[in-house]
Parts: C-alpha cells; sequence; structure tokens
C-alpha cells in the first residue's frame, strides 16, 4: 500500500528545466533545424526569418514616409501606420521569447558555414568546367544571346509610388480637418481638463504637418521636380 506522501515526494524536485543549446546546422538564433538558410551572414531558421522580414518591412515603411523609427510606443498618425508598428513589436517579442538562452560562439557558427560555402564552390567549379567542354560555336551563341542581357536597364526596386503618398496625404488632410474642428470646440474652455485637451491636439497636429511636409518632399523625389 502507497500513502500519500510517497505519492507526493517525486513532485518536489519534478520540474527540471531543458536549456537549449545551439548545434551546427541549425539556426544561430532559436536553434531550430527547420529550412535553415543562411540569412544575413548567418543560419537562420524559417520561422526566425519571417519575423525579421516583418520588421524590415515596418523599418523601410517608416522610412520612406519619414516617420519616426519603430519601437517604443505605437503612437502613430494612421491604421496603416499603426498596423506596422503593431506587426513589428509582436514579430521582435516573438524572436526574444524563442532566442537560446546562450548564444552561440561566432567562430563556431562560421565553420559550420564552411562546408556549405564549399559545396557551392564545388558546384559552381563544375559548372563552369562543363561550359569550358561546349564546341565554341555553341558558347558564341550562348554569348551573343547574353549581351542583350547586359543592357537592360536595372530594375528600380525602391521607388517611390506617387499615388500611395497622394492617398496618405489626403488621408493625413481629413485628420488634420478633424483636429482643427476639436481645437475649435476647445478653444473658449477653461480648465485644466480643456488645457490639455488643447495641448494635446496641437501636439496630434504638428505630428501630422511634419509628416505631411515628409510625404510633399518624397512626392517631389519621386517626381524629379
Amino acid at each position: 500500500m502507497t500513502d500519500a506522501q510517497t505519492l507526493e515526494a517525486p513532485t518536489e524536485n519534478a520540474t527540471i528545466r531543458t536549456v537549449r543549446r545551439w548545434s551546427p546546422g541549425a539556426c544561430v538564433w532559436c536553434g531550430d533545424t527547420d529550412s535553415v538558410e543562411v540569412f544575413r551572414n548567418e543560419p537562420r531558421c524559417a520561422t526566425c526569418r519571417k519575423h525579421e522580414a516583418v520588421i524590415d518591412e515596418a523599418r523601410k515603411f517608416m522610412g520612406m514616409y519619414g516617420l519616426r523609427p519603430i519601437g517604443g510606443t505605437l503612437q502613430s498618425d494612421d491604421e496603416e501606420e499603426y498596423e506596422h508598428r503593431l506587426a513589428a513589436r509582436e514579430a521582435r517579442r516573438a524572436l526574444n521569447d524563442i532566442r537560446l538562452a546562450e548564444q552561440p560562439d561566432p567562430a563556431l557558427v562560421r565553420k559550420a558555414l564552411r562546408p556549405r560555402a564549399a559545396a557551392i564552390t564545388e558546384g559552381h567549379t563544375g559548372s563552369s568546367a562543363q561550359t569550358s567542354t561546349r564546341p565554341a560555336s555553341a558558347t558564341r551563341s550562348s554569348s551573343a544571346s547574353a549581351k542583350p542581357a547586359k543592357s537592360a536597364a536595372p530594375v528600380r526596386t525602391g521607388a517611390v509610388d506617387v499615388e500611395e503618398i497622394q492617398t496618405r496625404a489626403l488621408a493625413l488632410l481629413d485628420q488634420l480637418s478633424a483636429i482643427d474642428a476639436q481645437l475649435a470646440l476647445v478653444a473658449e474652455q477653461n480648465g485644466l481638463a480643456a488645457r490639455a485637451r488643447r495641448s494635446d491636439l496641437e501636439k496630434q497636429k504638428a505630428t501630422i504637418l511634419r509628416t505631411l511636409a515628409a510625404l510633399e518632399k518624397a512626392r517631389l523625389s519621386a517626381s524629379g521636380s
């Protein structure tokens, strides 16, 4: 017969925390081995790359429109900016939650990447050797067909969308009109609450005006005027 004390005794030391450690071939950030690829010169898994892409997209959006960098509060001028800030915060929180307690030695990470780099180099060398054994006529024809590609103009991936700028500016102008209307309502009101409300509205108005100025600068730069 087993008494209650015998049943409860193992629970005192039952909590054992498993510490995740990095191993070669795993993600340098979280230790996962799912779809690991080189990302910013480091092996990163699919989950980490997805979160990093969300943060990069938010950072790019803020830089394009001259807005306050991500981080800190979620205070925004419109819904789109708020969504980017919120998504970046959640992505950063997710990365922090899965981060290894102890980051691996960078030297070990570089050493683990060498076999993969060597395999890529060998594959490239092998394909080059096969190409060199082709007839001279085939080489000349392939070189001739490759010439038009060299003269093609590079694609501009960082171009600013003028229509998107105008749409955003119109939305901010609507917000500015609403703020002016609220300022008119509290202009003649007295008391601490009224003064605090006016101060808050004036700060919002100043932020919108700065954003509009940045948008106008981006529009002029995109139109080349």
